[in-house]
């Protein structure tokens, strides 16, 4: 495994303690942004948990992915939906490099020219 993922989660938790003391208010915020997101009356919590996981993946958030498997697992989502899900994302992540990579070859002629 590349990491504890079951015990991940608890240490995270009890680092952002630290966070949690010193702007106790960011951390208030969070929470409601995280419980209002949870509200959706028009998406189930599996679909909304496959949104969660391609943008863990997109942003790099360790935290959100284990967090959000977890959640995903527990609204009934199998391995191999979880795994389309992520080939969504992994074909967006390709399919933003190519936009840029155009706006990098825009900058290019703009700049010999």
């Amino acid at each position: 495994m590349l990491r504890d993922w079951l015990n991940f989660l608890g240490s995270l938790r009890s680092a952002g303690g630290g966070l949690s003391k010193a702007h106790p208010e960011i951390m208030k915020g969070f929470g409601a942004l995280n419980h209002a997101s949870k509200q959706t009356r028009h998406i189930d919590a599996k679909t909304r948990e496959f949104i969660a996981l391609a943008v863990a993946i997109t942003t790099h958030c360790e935290g959100c992915i284990n967090a959000h498997v977890e959640a995903a697992l527990k609204a009934g989502a199998t391995r191999e939906e979880i795994a389309e899900a992520l080939g969504v994302a992994i074909a967006l992540n390709a399919g933003a490099a190519l936009t840029y990579a155009g706006y990098v070859m825009d900058a290019v002629e703009a700049h010999e020219a």
